[in-house]
């Protein structure tokens, strides 16, 4: 059983989930965090489930290797086909992005009609769907696939009129469905919030799946009694598996910083 001072593990298919990690390292200071991007094997959304479900083992288990103390799968693709088997499997809290950034929806819309923007893949999936309809049966839910987004967040594209030409044309449906709450169900898209925000008014709250699951995360280790209550000198590791030079590049638009050292690593 990992101790208190066990770093917490992070994985994506690439460097969205380093949204992730920006939020939970601002939320849990004192924690030291491993973030493991697949990005040998990116994208997961384009992969059958079965697949998916492969790659989300092989990353969990390499992080295992690490002595994490609890796993932040923070993949859309990965949550939705292979979180309960996670589960199932380790021995370790594991906690995906879609539920905590469903539930801060839920608890946000004031007319019960909501947005979801993602992937192609994470859209197709219905996860979103499923898991805010169990939480509010009578709830309007409105999605809609954005896939221009990722390469805008990757490029740096996140202000100006290319990106809010693209957004008008994204969400003009789901603002016809008069929608008053807007979820970001993809890491990247947290990039563009402002550009978002701009287009959906300000009458339409925007919710970053990131920040709610940070907040999930340390509940789930104050609740455990694992917090690192040392708080001695935090680590941050970054490992890939395919080039490191370029994950850094695009990462730091990602963490707001530099990402700093890059390991490369590989899993059968």
């Amino acid at each position: 059983m990992p101790d208190p001072g066990s770093p917490l593990g992070i994985f994506d298919s690439g460097v969205g989930g380093l949204t992730v990690f920006r939020r939970v390292a601002e939320r849990l200071p004192g924690e030291s965090i491993v973030y493991l991007g697949d990005t040998a094997r990116v994208p997961y959304g384009t992969k059958s489930a079965e697949t998916v479900v492969r790659y989300a083992r092989a990353c969990a288990r390499l992080l295992i290797e690490r002595d994490i103390k609890i796993l932040v799968v923070a993949c859309n693709t990965a949550t939705a086909y292979a979180l309960d088997v996670l589960r199932d499997e380790l021995g370790i809290p594991v906690l995906g992005v879609i539920e905590p950034g469903a539930r801060r929806a839920v608890a946000a819309t004031r007319n019960g009609r909501i947005g979801v923007v993602g992937t192609v893949g994470t859209i197709a999936s219905g996860a979103y769907q499923s898991v805010l309809t169990s939480l509010a049966p009578d709830m309007h839910v409105a999605c809609k696939p954005c896939p221009l987004f990722v390469p805008l967040a990757e490029e740096g594209w996140v202000s100006g009129p290319v990106p809010r030409q693209i957004a008008e044309t994204y969400l003009a449906g789901l603002l016809s469905e008069g929608i008053d709450t807007l979820l970001l169900g993809c890491t990247h898209y947290p990039l563009l919030r402002e550009v978002i925000q701009e287009v959906a008014g300000p009458g339409v709250a925007i919710v970053d799946s990131a920040e709610a699951t940070s907040e999930v995360v340390a509940d789930i280790l104050d609740g455990m009694g694992m917090c690192d209550a040392a708080h001695g000198l935090k680590q941050y590791h970054c490992l890939v598996t395919d080039s490191p030079a370029a994950f850094a590049r695009v990462g730091q638009h990602f963490l707001g910083r530099d990402v700093g050292t890059v390991e490369w690593v590989d899993f059968q």
